[in-house]
C-alpha cells in the first residue's frame, strides 16, 4: 500500500516520506506539484534513501494548479516525469487527459502516451477525470478528447475512486469493465456532488471496501495510493486518518468480493 504525498498538504514532500515510514506503509507516490521538493528529483531520491521508503510512482504535474510545474510544455513534463521516474525506481507515472485547450497536445495524445511507453518501458496510467459543472448543472467541456480515460485508446488506467464519485459513476463497475487495463488504483471516496472530495475511504458512497475486495478477487497486482485531503486536519489527527485509511485497506484487500458478509 502507497501514500501519495498529496494527503500530507499542505504539509511538504519530506513530510510525506516521513509519515509513509512512520505508519508503515509499502512505498510513496510523489505528486510532482506546488512544493518545490516535490520537483527536484534528487532531493526525492534523498528522502527515499534516508527514510527507507522507495518511490513507487511519479504523479506527473498535470493538474490545472501545476500547469507550470517543470515548464509548460506537456510533453516536456511527461518526458521529466519519466526520467524522474527511472532515476527513483517507480514503475508507473499517472498523467491526467489534457484540457481542451492544449489542442496540439491533446490531437496526439494517445499516440504520444504509447511512444512513451514503448521508449520508457514505463506504464503511463491516464487517470479518469470527471465532467466539469456549472452553476446550472449543465456539463463544461473541459477535457479533450475526454475526461473519460476508459474512452481513450491507451492500455493502462488509473482509478481515482473520487473522480468516479464526481462523474456519479460507481467504482466498482469500473474496475469489471476495465479488466486488465486497470494498473493503478487511487483509493479515497466521494459523493456524487459537484465537487472532487477525496474523502477517505468508507466515506463516500463509492463502496471503497467492495472495490479493494474485488482487487482481491481478481488478483490485481498494481499498486493502491491512498490519495485523501487531509488538508483541515492538525498533523496528530492527519497521522490517525492515515493510519486508518491504512488498515482499512489491507484489511479489505485481502478479503475477496465473494468471501464478504
Amino acid at each position: 500500500m502507497v501514500l501519495s504525498t498529496s494527503s500530507v498538504y499542505p504539509e511538504s514532500t519530506a513530510a510525506g516520506f516521513a509519515l509513509a515510514r512512520e505508519l508503515g506503509y509499502d512505498g510513496i507516490e510523489v505528486m510532482v506539484g506546488v512544493d518545490p521538493a516535490s520537483a527536484d528529483v534528487d532531493a526525492v531520491e534523498r528522502l527515499s534513501e534516508y527514510h527507507e521508503v522507495p518511490v513507487c510512482a511519479i504523479h506527473a504535474p498535470t493538474l490545472l494548479l501545476t500547469q507550470r510545474v517543470w515548464g509548460p510544455d506537456p510533453w516536456e513534463k511527461l518526458d521529466r516525469a519519466a526520467m524522474a521516474a527511472h532515476q527513483l525506481g517507480a514503475g508507473v507515472v499517472v498523467v491526467h487527459p489534457p484540457f481542451r485547450w492544449q489542442r496540439s497536445y491533446a490531437s496526439g495524445f494517445t499516440e504520444g502516451i504509447r511512444r512513451l511507453e514503448e521508449s520508457t518501458g514505463l506504464t503511463f496510467a491516464v487517470e479518469n477525470m470527471y465532467p466539469w459543472r456549472g452553476p446550472g448543472g449543465g456539463e463544461v467541456r473541459a477535457y479533450a478528447p475526454s475526461w473519460d480515460c476508459a474512452a481513450l485508446d491507451v492500455d493502462h488506467l488509473t482509478l481515482d475512486l473520487s473522480h468516479a464519485a464526481t462523474a456519479r459513476l460507481s467504482s466498482l463497475e469500473l474496475v469489471r469493465d476495465w479488466g486488465e487495463r486497470l494498473s493503478h488504483v487511487h483509493l479515497t471516496d466521494g459523493t456524487n456532488g459537484a465537487s472532487d472530495e477525496h474523502l477517505l475511504p468508507g466515506e463516500g458512497d463509492q463502496d471503497a471496501a467492495g472495490v479493494l475486495a474485488e482487487l482481491a478477487a481478481v488478483r490485481y497486482t498494481g499498486d493502491v495510493t491512498i490519495e485523501v485531503n487531509t488538508r483541515g486536519l492538525p498533523r496528530t489527527e492527519r497521522e490517525v486518518v492515515l493510519a486508518a485509511s491504512l488498515a482499512f485497506t489491507r484489511r479489505h484487500l485481502a478479503v475477496p468480493v465473494e468471501q464478504r458478509t
